[in-house]
């Protein structure tokens, strides 16, 4: 990146024309691995986004950080804190003051999950309410919070081997990864996963304002002027609307021994 962290992005890596500008990315970093520096990929609102990052992550033994949480988690302190309002107005210039002044890093629980804390409370699905997805981003489309978590995150890049996913690593936090990877989804398929994602947490949100709310959220970060949503030139395009976890991680597995001559352990 900007520090030089990563290695040149090698002549095998080729770009795939986007059919959808509407999910994620997913960066992965590793110093110590051999053959592949940096990887990246797009985000999708639902769990199979997530367990394909972490799958990855433990399969190349990195650590898995989920850089949408990182927003969230500013989201739910401006919003607990009165810094944005039930209408989306945002104290910027509080917000700005007292950003610096919190401290927000992951842990690994009990379980083996990974979540984010803030000032020392873990924030577990508190960040993942519809309240907090509303505002998520207004919140992560303003400049100075940006770099705020892209500060964060270059320290896990610099520090050890990490497997991430956001909507700018691939394009201005890590552009210089070597393998990158849009993930994208239908609307209403995206839709219906974080649906179901709720439903199985214990939180009943209906199927219409989710759907509403998705298409809110890609609006506003395919537009916002500062790192927008978009696919990387040289990243490969992956549409999983249609596909389970275990095809997903064959086809990354596939791509990893041919590119790279990894293997994946699963």
């Amino acid at each position: 990146a900007r520090g030089g962290l990563l290695r040149p992005i090698p002549s095998g890596v080729y770009g795939v024309n986007a059919q959808m500008l509407n999910d994620v990315e997913s960066a992965c970093y590793g110093e110590h691995a051999s053959n592949l520096g940096a990887m990246v990929a797009s985000e999708l609102v639902s769990e199979i986004k997530s367990s394909f990052a972490k799958q990855i992550a433990a399969a190349l033994g990195y650590v898995y950080v989920d850089t949408g949480a990182l927003y969230r988690a500013v989201t739910y302190f401006a919003w607990t804190n009165g810094f944005i309002d039930s209408k989306n107005r945002v104290d910027k210039t509080w917000l700005k003051k007292n950003l610096y002044n919190i401290k927000i890093y992951f842990k690994t629980g009990d379980d083996g999950r990974s979540y984010v804390y803030l000032n020392g409370n873990n924030l577990g699905d508190s960040i993942r309410t519809l309240e907090i997805s509303k505002r998520v981003s207004v919140i992560a489309a303003l400049p100075f919070v940006r770099e705020y978590v892209d500060e964060i995150l270059r320290r896990y890049g610099i520090e050890k081997g990490v497997v991430m996913d956001g909507r700018d690593i691939g394009t201005a936090v890590f552009p210089h990864a070597e393998l990158k990877i849009f993930m994208t989804a239908t609307p209403q398929v995206r839709a219906m996963r974080r649906f179901k994602e709720l439903k199985e947490s214990g939180r009943e949100e209906s199927m219409e304002d989710i759907l509403t709310n998705l298409k809110e959220r890609d609006f506003l970060d395919e537009n916002r002027e500062m790192n927008p949503l978009t696919k990387a030139k040289d990243a490969l395009l992956l549409d999983n609307s249609n596909l389970t976890i275990e095809q997903e991680l064959n086809w990354i597995g596939e791509l990893l021994e041919s590119r790279f001559g990894i293997v994946m352990k699963r």
